[in-house]
């Protein structure tokens, strides 16, 4: 999964990983829970909790399971790391970025989430508006991944479709 926080990766991963019986690995609460241990929010907490989700999402493929990993990937170093685990374990890699076409949509999205991560701060409506300045094109190995874009303005339905469609061809 790829895509701005509150864009809708979460909800999306997490019913593909119900009807996929895939393991579901997001970044957020890995790295609330690296904060509830005590490290310093001024260290790179987010880096660390994406290598703890490829360790994790690593050991799921080991047991022969699907997994989805739920994170912006904004940039390409956090896409490589996908591409290298799939290289690494001979397993097929795809992207599924989630983007929400309808700022306002969006916003209220944002506003509205209640996510049971205490340790985490939600983020505000200017913090995403700065995540899309840094959020980088697809390039490097990750562009040559096949990957789909879907709309959260669309309906959620509609989306879980073509997400399935995409996966299981």
């Amino acid at each position: 999964m790829a895509g701005l926080p509150a864009a809708g990766k979460s909800t999306l991963a997490d019913i593909l990983g119900a009807r996929l019986s895939a393991s579901v690995v997001s970044v957020d609460p890995i790295e609330s829970a690296i904060l509830e241990a005590g490290i310093d929010s001024d260290q790179p907490t987010g880096l660390a909790a994406y290598l703890v989700a490829e360790t994790i999402a690593g050991l799921v493929l080991e047991s022969g399971h699907d997994v989805i990993v739920d994170a912006v990937n904004g940039v390409d170093p956090a896409r490589e790391q996908w591409v290298g685990l799939a290289k690494s374990r001979g397993e097929t890699l795809r992207f599924i970025e989630v983007i929400c076409s309808d700022p306002e949509v969006h916003r209220e999205r944002l506003e509205a989430r209640g996510r049971r991560l205490p340790h985490l701060n939600e983020l505000s409506w200017h913090a995403v508006e700065q995540s899309l300045d840094e959020y980088l094109p697809w390039a490097g190995a990750s562009a040559a991944v096949p990957r789909i874009t879907l709309d959260s303005a669309r309906p959620l339905g509609v989306n879980v479709d073509a997400a399935l469609a995409f996966i299981t061809t």
